[in-house]
């Protein structure tokens, strides 16, 4: 129990760190982006400043959830609460459809703007092609970090928090092409800006179906992937005294994985004995699922 507390206060510093400094570089790009969209006549880079205001939000949702996840089992919660890291994931992945959602329309309504009212947009400076390119240069590292943190410490928040980092780059550089059409072709061509912007939508609408799906299966208490019950299958099987075995049933908790089932041994077998068996089945499915996975195994007799 002490390195399981060890081990679940390690990775929450582990994700507070990494999301820590997610949220400082989003702080200054957000501040130079603003101010690189309002100096540099560009309304598609204030917009990408304005979108990068996400990612605060996202980053105090990672932050609140770990705070709960990390909590002990209690009374109330005998499983933990690692739900609420899945809970995180949900709300990353709301965020972003709305994101994607705002991106599209913004375009939609640009681009009517400019090809059926004649609207010109003021062709935009420098300032906001430099805004754009270390928008998309940060954006880009911070989501191969965070992903790869987020993988080691098998945090889903934490991963889904990464593809968000990685939504604000394809955004910028939508943003990075329109404002380039516009600086080096001039007015007439500042169309291709919510052009590419609506284009870049579909990719983050893509990405936050991805990060939705498996938190919500498991929110639903979906059952492991069937890799992992084979895996599970390899593991029993390399006991023979376990004669069989049924009422297989397995879930994610957050980071943790569940797995109940029944053991059927000789019966003439002492109870000592066939526990000890049972807690070997145990243990190899700790040391490959992790040490905090919840193993219930419950002992028979097997009838012929």
């Amino acid at each position: 129990m002490y390195k399981e507390m060890v081990e679940n206060r390690s990775r929450e510093s582990i994700a507070r760190k990494v999301t820590l400094v997610g949220f400082g570089v989003n702080a200054i790009l957000t501040v130079f982006k603003i101010i690189a969209g309002i100096v540099g006549n560009s309304a598609a880079m204030l917009a990408d400043g304005i979108h990068s205001l996400s990612d605060f939000f996202t980053d105090i949702v990672v932050l609140v959830g770990f705070k709960f996840t990390e909590k002990p089992a209690d009374e109330e919660h005998n499983y933990g609460h690692g739900k609420y890291e899945t809970l995180a994931t949900v709300v990353i992945s709301g965020a972003l459809f709305l994101v994607g959602y705002k991106i599209l329309t913004t375009g939609a309504q640009n681009i009517c703007k400019i090809w059926f009212q004649g609207e010109l947009i003021q062709s935009p400076k420098a300032i906001a092609l430099i805004a754009a390119c270390l928008s998309i240069g940060l954006k880009e590292g911070l989501y191969r970090y965070t992903t790869k943190v987020g993988k080691k410490i098998n945090s889903s928040a934490v991963i889904a928090n990464g593809w968000h980092h990685r939504s604000d780059a394809f955004s910028s550089v939508g943003t990075l092409l329109g404002i380039s059409g516009a600086y080096i072709l001039g007015p007439k061509w500042t169309w291709l800006d919510p052009m590419a912007s609506m284009i870049v939508s579909f990719f983050i609408f893509k990405v936050a179906i991805e990060i939705l799906i498996p938190a919500v299966n498991e929110l639903l208490e979906a059952s492991l992937s069937d890799p992992e019950i084979d895996e599970i299958h390899l593991i029993i099987s390399q006991y023979p005294e376990i004669l069989n075995y049924h009422h297989l049933r397995t879930r994610r908790i957050g980071d943790k994985v569940a797995v109940d089932v029944h053991f059927m041994f000789e019966r003439n077998m002492t109870i000592e004995s066939a526990h000890e068996y049972a807690t070997k089945v145990e243990n190899d499915l700790k040391r490959h699922f992790g040490l905090n996975s919840i193993i219930n195994t419950h002992l028979e007799a097997f009838i012929k």
